[in-house]
């Protein structure tokens, strides 16, 4: 399934809450619930065990009741859209470096790996996080969570540097012109997060929180749009980083609008380039 698919799903689902939860509040009735009962809110989609008999005003108000300090509880479909930069640490003229950067000695700077920043995309996907509250009063909730999900970056550059697969190494057509010429990036990603939500009024919370991922390479490939070559995409390991470690950040007001940030610790590169890619952007979902 491609990756745009999966975004388009997510996105539909989280959408639709507003008409369920809607439905759900004007019903007033008592019911009686049996087994477990799916929730889908602005916050995402969990699996909560039911009571006998409860009013069911909200999803959102039932879901906090159910919410026991110590007890985990599932929950789905967290995304990260934001756009990528990334902190250039790179010495250029460390010797070792001339095999790999296979370009002019007036190109190998930092100027070699310019960005379209706006184009520059970075997409994170969570389908399952497990989260466990750790402090619940009325004014203030406290969780750790875990899950899996996929970590994917997406680096446009404004030159020609074309990555080469054997021998891993760069070069650079400064003659051909690409109207697209990406690297992507994507690790299998295991977030470890500390949420905090301080209330802010009657229905509104203040949701903040950090905390690090650990992601594994999956892929990477460059693919490149020109007249001259047409489309052409070429997957290889390129001299990368197998591991990567992030930290992470979250600010918003739940239900409303959630902004996230993360940090590369290490280099996306396995050589001498030490580059780190850094990514902002808002969180739809969450623990």
């Amino acid at each position: 399934m491609k990756l745009r698919t999966i975004i388009l799903a997510l996105l539909t689902g989280l959408l639709y809450t507003n008409a369920v939860t809607a439905q759900e509040t004007n019903d007033e009735t008592p019911k009686k619930k049996k087994g477990h009962m799916l929730y889908i809110s602005n916050k995402g989609i969990s699996i909560e065990s039911a009571d006998s008999t409860k009013t069911d005003t909200s999803s959102t108000a039932v879901k906090k009741d159910k919410e026991k300090v110590g007890k985990p509880h599932l929950t789905f479909a967290m995304l990260d859209l934001g756009v990528n930069f990334f902190k250039d640490n790179t010495n250029y003229t460390d010797p070792t470096l001339t095999s790999y950067l296979n370009v002019p000695a007036s190109h190998r700077n930092a100027n070699l790996f310019d960005l379209r920043n706006g184009k520059s995309i970075n997409v994170n996907i969570y389908p399952l996080m497990v989260k466990m509250p750790l402090v619940k009063t009325n004014g203030q909730r406290l969780y750790i969570s875990t899950g899996i999900g996929l970590q994917i970056y997406n680096f446009k550059y404004e030159n020609g540097i074309t990555y080469v697969k054997t021998p891993a190494s760069i070069i650079l057509d400064s003659v051909t012109s690409y109207t697209k010429n990406k690297l992507g990036v994507y690790y299998a990603n295991i977030p470890l997060m500390i949420t905090a939500k301080t209330r802010l009024s009657k229905k509104n919370w203040l949701v903040y929180g950090a905390g690090v991922t650990a992601g594994y390479r999956m892929n990477s490939w460059n693919k490149q749009v020109s007249d001259k070559y047409g489309k052409t995409k070429v997957h290889g390991n390129f001299d990368m980083a197998d591991y990567n470690t992030c930290v992470t950040a979250e600010f918003g007001v739940e239900g409303i609008i959630r902004f996230f940030g993360s940090y590369q610790l290490n280099s996306m590169y396995a050589n001498a380039i030490d580059q780190r890619p850094i990514s902002v952007g808002i969180r739809i979902g969450g623990i």
